[in-house]
């Protein structure tokens, strides 16, 4: 009987040794090597041997000699995830998805492939086939042309794929799969990149699109090997509070589109609804004048948005003051209340000050500290600021007020939610056009305070 060959992997990175070791000498993490058994046997392709046909082998070509069509990207009928992707679904492309355990991604997936005009393969290994049917009676009880299986192992999904012959393949999730030729348990570092490989093989030959679900371990990585995020085109983040109702996808990784674009959804009883205006989401509807509230105009990606920013300054009652934020880099927010200390004479050093973004979202532009700086001051002074007034300028250390990049969308913008005053840096370019927005330039910390609080 032939000797069964095992080999080493770091759980963390990946890396493989030919014997134990404590520590990785790759992402230097203390015991995370394990032992894995290696394949018996020759790889074979995902197809059976039957459709098997001789391959080519390639030959190099000429940059300008090789032909290329733009080919035409698969709608997804949802307009949020085709502007993270750039536009839809390109085929022969791998998509990973990542979140939090409930945070919504079967049922995202499972939506848009209830919704896609394509035939569609939804392949299960976490859920039953009852499961699935009961959510998505619940999303979408219109007949759709998508096909449910549930199975973990990837040598009877490619059997089914072969009779069926979906035009988009989804797979919920990576870390369930698991192959023949290696004998590993599901979920381990050899087990996903020997699914994933197959999968690849399997989409580029066939030019189907597929979309993976992956797991994220609690530092909020996708759990698996790094090396699973460089071979697939896609990465997506599905972000969110569950005690919130709306949830963001941002694009980590997108070789066919940019990265900077970002998609809000809302959490509904029947699935998840489209967030077209942001905007309204963030800033809350109030009658009432209130201090501590400055609205900031932002950017996302390609998208403005317009947020509230809520400040709290209160006098320290323990001696230590507290500085806390949420949304917002707590860093900055020290920083910002320095330039207020020594630049504009604000006693600030002794209070507590409470920084919040509304709508649970993160934000790093630094296109807000004019907003923040705004929301603070007048907390401080419990004077509150008009609602038709909105702010998009950098604040540097010197107290004075600098420009940002793309001023005329985010100018637009609140033009177009009905605001009143935009205040911009001195510096920043316009194009000459009539705007219907009073465009409110100013230079420094005091001109702020004056123009607010007189």
């Amino acid at each position: 009987m032939a000797k069964t060959k095992t080999t080493f992997y770091c759980q963390n990175c990946g890396a493989q040794y030919a014997k134990w070791q404590g520590q990785c000498s790759s992402c230097k993490q203390w015991n995370t090597i394990a032992e894995e058994v290696l394949q018996k046997e020759d790889k074979k392709d995902w197809k059976t041997p039957s459709t098997t046909a001789k391959k080519r082998v390639p030959k190099p070509t000429l940059v300008n000699e090789i032909q290329y069509e733009q080919e035409s990207r698969l709608d997804t009928n949802n307009n949020e995830l085709n502007r993270v992707l750039g536009g839809g679904l390109v085929p022969g492309s791998l998509t990973l998805l990542g979140g939090e355990p409930g945070i919504g991604k079967s049922t995202l997936l499972l939506q848009i492939s209830l919704n896609l005009n394509y035939k569609t393969l939804y392949v299960s290994g976490e859920e039953s086939a009852q499961q699935i049917k009961m959510r998505a009676e619940r999303i979408n009880p219109r007949p759709a042309n998508c096909y449910i299986l549930t199975e973990t192992k990837t040598q009877h999904i490619f059997r089914q794929i072969e009779a069926i012959e979906p035009e988009v393949v989804i797979i919920d999730s990576i870390q369930t799969l698991h192959s023949d030729f290696i004998e590993s348990s599901p979920g381990s570092i050899s087990q996903i990149r020997e699914c994933t490989t197959e999968l690849i093989k399997f989409a580029k030959e066939t030019h189907t699109p597929v979309l993976l679900i992956g797991h994220i371990t609690k530092e909020g990585s996708i759990a698996g090997p790094k090396i699973l995020e460089h071979m697939v085109d896609t990465v997506l983040q599905f972000e969110g509070d569950r005690n919130h109702v709306y949830r963001i996808l941002r694009a980590h990784k997108n070789r066919f589109g940019s990265t900077n674009e970002l998609g809000i959804y809302e959490m509904l009883g029947e699935g998840l609804r489209e967030v077209s205006n942001p905007s309204e989401i963030l800033i809350s509807k109030s009658d009432q004048d209130l201090s501590g509230t400055s609205i900031a105009a932002t950017l996302e990606g390609m998208r403005p948005l317009m947020i509230e920013i809520q400040a709290l300054v209160s006098t320290a009652v323990y001696g230590t003051p507290q500085r806390s934020t949420t949304g917002y880099n707590a860093k900055r927010l020290n920083m910002l209340l320095a330039v207020l200390e020594k630049r504009a004479g604000f006693r600030l050093g002794a209070k507590d000050v409470f920084l919040n973004i509304t709508g649970g979202i993160t934000v790093d532009d630094p296109a807000i500290d004019l907003a923040v700086i705004a929301a603070i001051l007048s907390s401080n002074e419990d004077i509150s600021i008009a609602r038709d007034i909105c702010f998009a300028a950098e604040v540097g250390l010197a107290g004075e007020i600098r420009p940002v990049t793309r001023a005329d969308q985010r100018v637009i913008e609140a033009e177009k939610l009905g605001f009143a005053t935009i205040m911009v840096s001195k510096q920043v370019k316009l194009p000459k056009k009539e705007f219907h927005i009073h465009i409110q330039k100013v230079a420094r910390i005091e001109e702020v305070v004056e123009y607010l609080f007189g």
